[in-house]
């Protein structure tokens, strides 16, 4: 309540402050060529609540319910009103010169104080600087709360950006998992010489997961350390069955991209690969320039392969499409012998 009043109060003085300059213009401007100042100052006191209203009434009516709500026939009747009526205030001014201040001597008046043209254009001067003055204001707070609202937006979109990222990252990571788990499991059962070298590699991917994953992006090296980990796993699991080159070429040490991204790809393609004349193929070949990533994958494929994509590969469409919007280009090729993923992405 106090800082309400405290509000009030500074506004008063400013308008207080305002029309008693505009009080000075109107002696000063009244007093050319005159050396009546009683009468200036009595004439200028007069026409002041003739434009303290008619600028209240265009600041603080016609020109927000009116003019901003684009009412422009209405404001345009309203002004008109004003104006007459501040007119025929105006000629009263005249009147009230001539007949209380000079006496009916029409000499003694001051001269611009005679002419009904100069009243109206120090009025409306007043009027047409305050409206001018009030507009600006109002375009102001309009852009300052169009700017405020773009912001909220803009937080509202990158929280559910974060949301749904969220939730792919957790689709994701169940079902890198599960893959794995299941594999170790195998091994377990038939104790291979295998496993403490697998529980390693797990190791190493977990750790990954829980410190790596979820920042927004982490060195492509890093990245890549993490595939060959996973693909060292999948090398124990399919054993002699397994026919996989990687190659790498101009890797850079300074690209970041997100985590997680690469490894949907190589995940479906040993999960939905086909054991064509018993081997599963995988070809792998990852390279940069400037700041680009080109990454292939090509595995053995067979259209008798009833399988899906699995949840990977549809998440991964998702989240490039979230954080790399026209940034990224993704061609897949499905034949009759093979499946191939083509991804080049701009790290920028």
């Amino acid at each position: 309540m106090k800082q309400v009043i405290l509000h009030l109060g500074i506004k008063c003085i400013k308008h207080l402050f305002f029309w008693a300059l505009v009080l000075l213009f109107y002696t000063y401007f009244f007093g050319i060529n005159s050396t009546n100042f009683n009468y200036v100052l009595s004439f200028s006191l007069f026409l002041m609540p003739i434009t303290i209203g008619t600028t209240y009434v265009f600041i603080y009516k016609l020109i927000p319910e009116y003019l901003l709500k684009k009412q422009f026939i209405r404001f345009g009747i309203y002004s008109a009103f004003t104006v007459i009526i501040s007119t025929y205030l105006i000629v009263i001014s005249i009147f009230y010169g001539l007949i209380y201040l000079s006496k009916l001597d029409y000499n003694t008046m001051a001269p611009i104080s005679r002419s009904l043209l100069f009243i109206i254009i120090a009025v409306y001067l007043v009027v047409i600087i305050v409206s001018s003055f009030k507009l600006l204001i109002l375009h102001l707070k309009h852009v300052e709360t169009t700017r405020q609202l773009e912001h909220k937006i803009l937080e509202a979109q990158l929280k559910l950006k974060e949301q749904e990222l969220n939730y792919l990252k957790m689709q994701i990571h169940p079902h890198f998992l599960f893959n794995t788990l299941n594999t170790m499991y195998g091994f377990a059962l038939k104790k291979a010489n295998e496993t403490p070298e697998m529980i390693l590699k797990l190791s190493n991917l977990l750790d990954y997961l829980l410190y790596k994953v979820d920042k927004p992006l982490v060195l492509l090296t890093d990245e890549l350390n993490h595939i060959e980990d996973y693909i060292e796993l999948e090398k124990m699991r399919f054993s002699d069955t397994l026919s996989l080159s990687l190659e790498k070429n101009n890797i850079s040490n300074t690209i970041n991209i997100a985590p997680m991204l690469l490894l949907p790809f190589i995940e479906n393609s040993f999960k939905h690969g086909t054991i064509m004349e018993g081997k599963l193929n995988i070809e792998i070949k990852i390279s940069c320039y400037e700041s680009n990533v080109d990454f292939n994958i090509k595995n053995s494929y067979s259209n008798n392969n009833n399988s899906s994509q699995g949840i990977g590969l549809k998440n991964i469409k998702k989240r490039l499409e979230l954080l790399y919007k026209d940034k990224y280009t993704l061609n897949i090729n499905k034949a009759d012998s093979f499946f191939e993923v083509h991804l080049i992405l701009n790290s920028q």
